[in-house]
Parts: C-alpha cells; structure tokens; sequence
C-alpha cells in the first residue's frame, strides 16, 4: 500500500490529519518539497488559519505548481478546509493575493447576520451521481466560503447564510470545506473512500497525451444548473435557512496529573477517570466535540500534560478543545502539534490580552477560544481567574466583546456559582454575553437535566457543556440528544 504524503504549511491541525489516516492503517508522511509532491501516489494539502499565512509554504519551491499540475493529471489528491480555499481564485481574506485558480470564484467572508467563524456540525447534501461525496453531517471551522460551483465538478453544499461549497469533486481529486478527520464515522467513511480510490489508482491517471486530465462527468453543464436550482431553493427557505448548524453537546473532562476530575466550583476533586478511554466513549455516545481543562496547570504554574493530549487525539475523531497553562503562543502551538485543535486561554488572557490577538493571528479565529469563569455580584459578573480563586475586577460582558474584538473566535462561557452544582446553567449571564457577541458561544457550569440544555440553548447558546452528569453515569450523550430532538431543537444523531 502507498503512503500519503501531507504538505507540511505551517498552518494545519496536523496532528488530528495524521491520526485519522493511522486509524485507517495508512502510512504518512509530511513533506514540504516538489519532488515528494511530484512523485507521492497521493497528497493531502490541510489547513487552517489565514489564507495570505498559508500562501508563501504553497510558493515556497514551486509547490503550488506542482498541486497544479498532480490536481490537472487527475492524481489523486485531498484539499481540506482552507486547503480548498487556496484552489481557488482569491479571497476576501488575502486582497491581492492569488491562489491557485484551479476552482471558480473567490472565498468570501460570512456575513455577520450570522455567527462567524461557522464554527459546528452542519448538513451536506451533494449534487445527484456517483462520487466519493455522500450526504450527511460534517464538522466545520471556517469564516470564508465559495458560493459557486466549478463546472466539471460534482459539488456538495451546505448553508449558513445562504448556500455555500461544503466539498467538490473531480475524478481522484477531494477538496472539502469541512473537516472529514474531524467529521465523526461519517468522516473517516469518506477518507476512507478517498483513500481506496487513490490506492486503486494507476500514477498517471486519465492522463491525456498532452497531460491534461481527461475526465468529465457526464452533463456537467446539466449538473452545474442543477446544483444551482438547489442552491437556490436552500437560501429561499426562510429564515430558519440562515442558520443551519446543529446544536453541540460537548462532555468536559477536567484533568488532573494525567486523570479526570471532578468537583464543585473547582474544588473537592475526585478521580473520574482515563481522559482517553472517556473521551472515546463519549464520541461513541455522540458527543460532538471534546473539552479537556488541565485545571492544575495555571495554580501550579506549570504548562499543559502534551502526553494527555497525544492519547486522547489518537482515538479521538471529533474536535478537541483544549485549554489551561497556556501563557504564550508557543504553548499554544504545542497542544495544536499534540492535537488540540482549538486551544483555551484564560488566565493569561486577562493578564495580558494581547495573546488573544497573537493567537488569533497565528493560528485563526477558529482555533481561539478564550474561557470566561464569571461569579454574580452587585454589578453583574465579575470574571474570576485561576480556577475560580481570584478576581480581576471586570465585567464578563465587557470582557467577553473585548476579547472578539481582538480575535476569539469562541467563547466558552462558565458560571462559577453554578458549576458542578447541577442547579442549571446561569441563563441571565449566558443571554447576555451571547447577545453582545457575534462568535459561537458554550455554556458551562451546572447542567443536570435535559431541560437545563434546552434552557441554555434557548437562552443563546450555540453548545451545551457537562461534566459531572456523564461522568457519574446519570445520562448519556445519546439520551439527551433525544429529549433535545423531542424538544425541537436539532442535533447530529
């Protein structure tokens, strides 16, 4: 069996790609030269983060060219999230600078109508014919978006905001807006797809004698007019269409020395067991994401357990989020190479607010998320810091607007009064901060019962945390999905 060969940016959850390909018993390897681009039976081009960030690695040596050329041959090769970005023409978010132009169009911002970035689960539903791509439920972290398809392409779409590309398709060629290493069973389902596609796969595919690629399916001109018809029924379905994400529920596993625990307002801590073995139980559940807090890592001063990280990630075919002991960017950027893939500050954020925007630019709105503990007091909340033990004098509020502005791209929002309290979630503080900010935001803090989600969700909430109830074995992720769904609230299932 061939290997993969993963383009090595500088600007891609690397760690949860090669992860998900191991799990699949594929041999990777990261490159960032021609030769191995030229000569690999397959290529994957990730990404996350900036579009003029990621472009000098694709210049660097002639790479892009040698994209080109493999995605032109019809060799097999796989672009995902701001990979599939960097096909195209432009975008919005680079003025001036060029991409590949292999795809149509240029990526253009969300409007602001809706949360930005397009951080969750979302619907894909694909152009009718044969492909990899299949309909579906897919993870996306994105603030740009294509919105026309390619002719000669197969297209899937989604919509937030009106319809947008969610992947495209050619022959052996795979560039998808979303994540499908992070895209749950029906994820690595298409990865896998993919993967036996390119193993099946002579080295010069449908090569004409000039090299251009020869392959077309049938009625492209037929199937781009269909494609838009649907496109155009999506975004005329009112406005329950301007914003089709699915509700997350996330489990949080509070870890400490290499254990999750579990307290009451962040004390009185109690083994609750192996970060790995839960997290891979609560994905089995259907949990849509993963938190894990080293909740010892900021009072003892010390930076985050790498080693937790690793083995959850290994297992683990969700988003993880992952946060404490985080003081500089380059703590970020090793949880991000251990495989987090969005990365928590507190502490340090209040301290010095400038590493929000740090954060923000290196890594991308998407991978930041700035964790607010707030506590009630005469004059609303008051943010408090090292694990609840300190306060800083600010409104949660105010913080929370101060924070977007300088690059959040998530909120993860936790009462201190409430948490491990199973009293319910604070839901005057939650509609508050979710009405003054325009990014995703997570309530935390006190969940015990389906009603208490339905509440926060109803209140604002873009994703529900809990902790204590799936640790103690009161519920399951599947369960209150279905007390959600009988509620009218839609959820991944």
């Amino acid at each position: 069996m061939s290997e993969i060969v993963i383009v090595r940016t500088g600007t891609a959850n690397l760690a949860s790609v090669l992860a998900a390909f191991e799990r699949l018993g594929a041999k990777v390897r990261l490159v960032e030269d021609v030769a191995s681009i030229e000569n690999a039976q397959a290529v994957v081009l990730p990404g996350v983060g900036a579009f003029s960030a990621a472009l000098p690695a694709l210049r660097r040596g002639g790479i892009g060219d040698a994209l080109r050329q493999r995605i032109d041959a019809d060799r097999p090769t796989l672009a995902v999230c701001l990979g599939l970005q960097l096909l195209a023409e432009g975008s919005e978010e680079g003025e001036g600078e060029e991409g590949l132009g292999i795809l149509k169009g240029r990526a253009r911002r969300f409007p602001s109508s809706v949360r930005v970035p397009q951080l969750g689960w979302n619907r894909v539903n694909c152009d009718s014919g044969d492909g990899m791509l299949e309909d579906g439920a897919a993870y996306f972290a994105n603030s740009y978006r294509l919105t026309e398809g390619t002719p000669g392409w197969r297209a899937a779409w989604s919509n937030h905001a009106g319809r947008f590309i969610a992947a495209i398709e050619r022959g052996n060629v795979l560039a998808c807006q979303f994540h499908p290493e992070l895209s749950g069973e029906w994820g690595r389902a298409l990865l896998e797809r993919w993967w036996k596609r390119a193993n099946q796969s002579p080295s010069g595919a449908n090569q004409s004698p000039n090299g251009r690629s020869v392959w077309t399916p049938p009625d492209a001109e037929e199937s781009i007019e269909r494609l838009e018809t649907r496109a155009d029924k999506l975004s005329s379905e009112g406005p329950s269409s301007q914003r089709q994400l699915m509700s997350r529920i996330i489990p949080c596993l509070d870890v400490r020395d290499g254990r999750v625990v579990k307290g009451v307002k962040f004390q009185g801590l109690r083994d609750a067991g192996s970060p790995a073995e839960l997290a891979s139980e609560y994905e089995r559940q259907g949990a849509d994401e993963i938190v894990i807090l080293d909740v010892a890592a900021t009072p003892e001063g010390r930076g985050h357990q790498l080693g937790t990280v690793r083995a959850v990630r290994q297992v683990l075919s969700i988003p993880l989020t992952v946060g404490g002991g985080v003081r500089r960017v380059e703590d970020a950027a090793a949880l991000l190479g251990a495989g987090a893939d969005k990365v928590g500050v507190n502490t340090a954020a209040v301290t010095e607010p400038g590493l929000v925007s740090e954060l923000s630019r290196r890594f991308g709105a998407q991978c930041t998320v700035v964790a607010i503990d707030a506590r009630g007091n005469d004059n609303g909340w008051e943010v408090v810091v090292r694990s609840g033990k300190e306060g800083t004098g600010r409104n949660a509020v105010e913080w929370a607007k101060e924070v977007v502005g300088r690059g959040a791209g998530e909120i993860l929002l936790t009462s201190w009064d409430r948490d491990g309290t199973r009293s319910g979630y604070e839901l005057d503080l939650l509609a508050a901060v979710s009405s003054a900010v325009h990014v995703p935001v997570i309530a935390s803090g006190g969940a015990a019962t389906p009603e208490h989600l339905v509440e926060a969700l109803n209140a604002g909430a873009d994703a529900v945390l809990a902790a204590s109830i799936f640790h103690d074995g009161d519920t399951t992720v599947g369960a209150l999905k279905g007390e959600l769904a009988r509620a009218g609230i839609e959820v991944r299932r």
